[in-house]
């Protein structure tokens, strides 16, 4: 298209619909769109400096290429009852008749036909063709074609290969002018009236509008052309029906008319383009709200899981501190019946009391607190195993639900990123429950409160177990229980010393083993807190990649809605400005 033909406002039409085509590029890329559609959008830009493109369809025997001939007026194109287009040609003008190969099955031909300097005319093998490449490279260059002439004959209106082929051209929503040659086989009028109804209808069927119809004999026609005698040029003229279409395409097409295709059709394409495209980030969005929500429920999960956990935490605690309390209790009943006047004689031997004290009040309560701390263990390594196992069960499910239904949607490298950080969250949940030793988790565990009781005690660990350190801190409240008994034992033959006596007894024990409980509830507290955390950590880092992938991908698919939103508004008004011309 030379600019300097075009008025100033045509030359805004097109500076503004070369802008828009541009700028679909950049929202088209971001969503990972098909190299078709972005070699379409590309063509389509470089079509607004093409010449009008005319583009002939049709089945090798429905007489394109005759017709094409009568239309230039002269048999420039081989004519024949077997395929005679083997490729692509592109008619231009030029001095002379010729041709260069552009590429294997594509050829650019040059006539000296004046109106050749305005529009340049395709011509295709058929929509049957027996090469399929024929087919693939006439349908490339559908989206190019500014007007599209489609040849059918009488003897065969509309074959499956041409309705298929219609409704291709339809998508892309080309302005079609159908072409009912061969009207000259009919042996009356009527019978071309009723085939033009047919077509008419089948064509309003294909096309979604009434369409254009030209009943003509291409071969009249180009006799017409070649005749010498007027008085036989005048009846083919007229027999072939040839004037309606020539005029249409020469005349009633004028400049203004190919402009308005000329800038219509890389619209209408584009305007495709970014209906197809919102639909696909409407169907990622879809995708992603799933996403959210199977993140939003695994997050649910682990807010359920920390709660039982901390609940039933303090109850297994309670069990440690039960068995304490009832030490306790133990040693009150110890000192009630220990420290009187009939047993003084007792109380005067302190290695018999502390042998009492540790049969009767420690007894084996060393024993019974390792018991409910490996069972508090064990419980606390299976819940985390169990979580794990549900993380995996769950994304398994969500994976199978959905993976049937997104193939093929979506597409892109949008689906691929997302499966593999899905599939990558279920693989390192199904891998941690492969390799989950439980056995070594719990004896891990139980180190780490052995190291934190000693440490809050201030006691040596070295090689010994969670109950000989128990035995330890248990003697140590023994010796200075049964010190107190042992202390100026000889003092307590007086009578006012015996109730004060068993009172700082008890109340030695008592806070001794208070102490203790608190030591214990602090050690396995502080390293049940630390545990927790690290197992909703390990799972919060094997969900981060696909988290941030969803809240990224939220962000982006909502700007390039927007991109294509406004697009579609501009494309729009601007289709009413072309409308106008």
């Amino acid at each position: 298209m030379l600019r300097r033909f075009l008025t100033s406002t045509e030359q805004e039409l097109l500076h503004a619909e070369r802008e828009q085509l541009l700028a679909l590029r950049g929202p088209l890329a971001s969503l990972d769109a098909a190299a078709d559609d972005l070699a379409v959008l590309d063509r389509g830009l470089l079509q607004l400096d093409e010449l009008f493109l005319l583009v002939i369809v049709g089945e090798f025997n429905a007489g394109k290429s005759a017709f094409i001939n009568a239309l230039l007026g002269h048999r420039f194109l081989t004519e024949g009852v077997t395929p005679t287009t083997t490729q692509i040609n592109v008619l231009k003008y030029g001095g002379e008749a010729s041709e260069t190969q552009v590429e294997p099955e594509l050829a650019v031909v040059t006539y000296p036909v004046e109106w050749l300097r305005e529009i340049n005319i395709v011509d295709t093998p058929g929509t049957n063709a027996i090469v399929r490449r024929h087919q693939q490279i006439t349908e490339q260059f559908i989206p190019r074609a500014d007007l599209v002439l489609f040849v059918t004959s009488v003897d065969r209106p509309f074959s499956e290969s041409e309705r298929l082929f219609l409704q291709r051209i339809r998508e892309w929503g080309k302005k079609v002018v159908i072409v009912l040659n061969k009207i000259d086989i009919l042996e009356s009028p009527a019978d071309v009236e009723k085939v033009i109804a047919f077509v008419e209808t089948n064509g309003r069927e294909l096309l979604g509008r009434k369409p254009i119809i030209f009943p003509i004999s291409a071969r009249a026609a180009r006799q017409a052309k070649e005749t010498i005698g007027a008085d036989e040029r005048t009846r083919l003229w007229a027999a072939s029906r040839f004037e309606p279409l020539e005029s249409y395409i020469l005349r009633t097409l004028d400049e203004r008319e190919r402009l308005r295709l000329k800038l219509s059709n890389p619209l209408g394409i584009a305007q495709r383009l970014v209906e197809r495209y919102l639909a696909v980030v409407e169907a990622r969005k879809t995708l992603l709200r799933a996403d959210v929500t199977t993140i939003g429920a695994i997050q649910v999960q682990l807010t359920a899981y920390e709660a039982d956990l901390r609940r039933d935490f303090k109850y297994h605690l309670s069990h440690v501190d039960n068995v304490l309390l009832a030490m306790a209790d133990r040693g009150n009943r110890f000192f009630d019946e220990t420290i009187r006047l009939g047993r003084v004689f007792d109380l005067v031997n302190a290695e018999r009391v502390r042998g009492l004290f540790e049969r009767e009040v420690v007894a084996d309560t060393s024993t019974r607190v390792e018991a409910h701390t490996h069972e508090l263990i064990d419980w606390l390594v299976e819940r985390d195993f169990a979580q794990w196992r549900a993380v995996m069960d769950y994304l398994n499910k969500r994976l199978a639900l959905h993976e049937d239904r997104i193939i093929g949607q979506v597409g892109g490298q949008f689906q691929l990123n997302r499966q593999t950080l899905l599939q990558s969250v279920g693989r390192a949940a199904r891998e941690i429950v492969a390799s989950y030793d439980k056995e070594a988790e719990a004896r891990a565990l139980a180190e780490s409160v052995q190291i934190a009781v000693a440490q809050t005690a201030i006691v040596e660990v070295g090689a010994i177990g969670l109950g000989a350190l128990l035995v330890k801190l248990l003697a140590a409240t023994m010796a200075d229980v049964s010190g107190v008994l042992a202390a100026g034992a000889l003092a307590a033959l007086g009578f006012y010393l015996i109730p004060n006596k068993r009172r700082r007894a008890k109340n030695e024990l008592q806070a001794r083993l208070a102490e203790l409980r608190s030591r214990l509830s602090q050690a396995l507290t502080a390293q049940f807190e630390t545990e927790l955390g690290s197992s909703l950590q390990r799972i919060r880092e094997a969900m981060s990649p696909y988290t941030q992938f969803v809240e990224a991908q939220q962000g982006t698919l909502e700007r390039t809605e927007a991109a294509l939103r406004e697009s579609q508004r501009a494309m729009k008004e601007l289709a009413s400005l072309i409308g106008d011309l």
